[in-house]
């Protein structure tokens, strides 16, 4: 069985992020797991637990105690765990090792932690955990509820890894019963780049329907790739987006480069970061 791996400091971020956690353990049938990283052994009392603000609680672990016990209802696995571990460390560093030793299949964090929204993306533990993941990272905005995913977008570019992420997009559009827009982005007139994407777009949808999954395509012309993307992603409501962690570094790349970076952190929109 999978296991998704949920970093917890206790913020609204976090929390937000565990909720909807829960809700693809249950669609993708996988054990979940939180995970709390301390700076040193003294514990530090948490910077936002709306959830149990008038519980006296000494401890991590006691902190753990209450959410299995607040959030267990809604986790409704067969056979599926769900538990916590409690790492000291780099923050960042010990996310991705429990990540990588418990096999995780999935990382959903929020993305900004107990430091508040003072801390950019760019420079927080969460764009770390992104970067260096050798798992998908779903982050999470402290915006809204994110309860669910029933529309997917998948940016489609002329990078040769911009395909690797259609499996991912399969397994979790299968699961969740979500249609799919593929949406080529181009910011070029070159005919034979245009050509290019629309071939990978074509190999996406023959690939997505022998799933039986609802597919949409589109493809536009915009300044920047990635501004492009988010637009249309907020035009069909989309509940997540999906995208290379690396591309290939031409006039095309299109995410986690500099804009790419802004767009993650701006983005209200649970960002799907699969690595190349």
């Amino acid at each position: 069985m999978k296991r998704i791996l949920v970093p917890v400091d206790f913020s609204g971020d976090s929390i937000n992020a565990l909720k909807f956690a829960i809700y693809l353990s249950n669609k993708l049938g996988a054990h979940l797991r939180m995970v709390h990283v301390k700076k040193s052994e003294k514990f530090v009392m948490p910077f936002h637990f709306d959830e149990l603000k008038n519980e006296i609680i000494h401890t991590v672990q006691e902190y753990f105690e209450k959410l299995i016990e607040l959030h267990s209802p809604n986790y409704q696995v067969e056979n599926g765990v769900f538990d916590f571990k409690i790492r000291i460390g780099s923050v960042y560093r010990e996310i991705i090792n429990q990540a990588k030793y418990g096999d995780s299949y999935l990382i959903v964090m929020g993305a900004y932690g107990a430091s508040g929204f003072e801390e950019f993306f760019i420079g927080s533990n969460a764009f770390k955990v992104v970067s260096y993941s050798t798992c998908p990272v779903v982050t999470v905005q402290n915006e809204g509820e994110h309860s669910e995913v029933k529309t997917i977008l998948m940016p489609i570019d002329a990078s040769n890894e911009t395909r690797k992420k259609i499996p991912y997009v399969t397994e979790l559009a299968h699961n969740c019963k979500a249609e799919v827009h593929i949406l080529g982005v181009h910011e070029t007139s070159n005919s034979s780049v245009i050509g290019k994407i629309e071939h990978y777009m074509q190999q996406a949808e023959d690939y997505l329907q022998e799933k039986n999954i609802k597919v949409i395509k589109n493809i536009r012309k915009g300044d920047n790739n990635t501004i492009t993307a988010l637009e249309y992603a907020r035009e069909i409501d989309a509940d997540l987006i999906a995208i290379m962690r690396e591309q290939a570094e031409t006039t095309f790349n299109m995410f986690f480069g500099s804009y790419a970076q802004q767009m993650v952190n701006r983005s209200e929109i649970p960002i799907f970061s699969v690595p190349n």
